[in-house]
């Protein structure tokens, strides 16, 4: 029994508007090679091929209607993890779009062979490491940012509402508790005295405000509840 062929998909682009067209030399030709390759490399290519026709080799790959459909296509068949191209210079002649076009179809999983050398993406030129090297110093540095922004903004809501992040408070988790915590520890008229904290755990209890256990609250709990004893925070 004849092994399964793998699946993949061929990419063509022109730049030139005069070779745009099936009948043209520039799309037989990158499309004879990429069928050369798919059959003694053991993969099935689907068909038809995407195409970008007229479209710079400088122009970003996501700004590519053709090479947008592709990515759109494997979106919805995940069983298809490989592109094919005639060469790098197929899928791009700009040596940072290149780059940065291989490292998206990476991170998403998907392989990208130019079937005249097949390695060229792994090729390890001293500019295509330099182009590395700086793509990853500028993700650094975005990430860098993003925790820098993050931060700026808790540390403003922490200077206005005093939390940001954490535990809810019981106020902002259990505010029906609080209140009624609040209102036993009136003063009772009669006697001009308050309920103590254990006194009040006991009638939250009577009235079925319980714990997310389903335990009565401790008398600790109730006097955070009344601000007489704040939050312990972790060393």
């Amino acid at each position: 029994m004849a092994a399964k062929s793998t699946p993949a998909v061929a990419y063509l682009r022109t730049s030139s508007a005069a070779n745009v067209g099936q009948d043209k030399d520039s799309h037989k030709r990158q499309q004879e090679a990429i069928e050369a390759y798919a059959r003694t490399a053991g993969l099935a290519v689907r068909e038809p091929p995407f195409y970008d026709a007229a479209v710079s080799g400088a122009d970003p790959i996501e700004s590519r209607e053709g090479f947008a459909s592709l990515l759109a296509f494997l979106a919805e068949h995940p069983e298809v993890r490989t592109i094919l191209v005639e060469s790098a210079s197929r899928f791009a002649r700009d040596l940072i779009v290149q780059e940065t076009g291989y490292r998206m179809l990476q991170a998403r999983g998907i392989s990208l062979v130019a079937v005249d050398s097949p390695e060229s993406f792994l090729d390890d030129t001293p500019t295509a490491v330099l182009i590395r090297q700086v793509l990853g110093a500028v993700s650094e540095f975005e990430k860098a940012m993003t925790v820098a922004k993050l931060r700026g903004a808790r540390d403003r809501k922490r200077a206005i509402t005093g939390k940001c992040e954490g535990r809810k408070s019981m106020a902002e988790a259990r505010p029906e508790v609080v209140s009624a915590a609040r209102r036993m520890h009136r003063v009772n008229p009669s006697t001009g005295k308050r309920r103590s904290a254990p006194e009040i755990a006991a009638a939250l209890a009577e009235q079925g405000y319980l714990t997310a256990t389903g335990r009565p609250f401790r008398p600790t709990a109730v006097r955070r509840m009344l601000g007489l004893e704040k939050p312990r925070r972790m060393a």
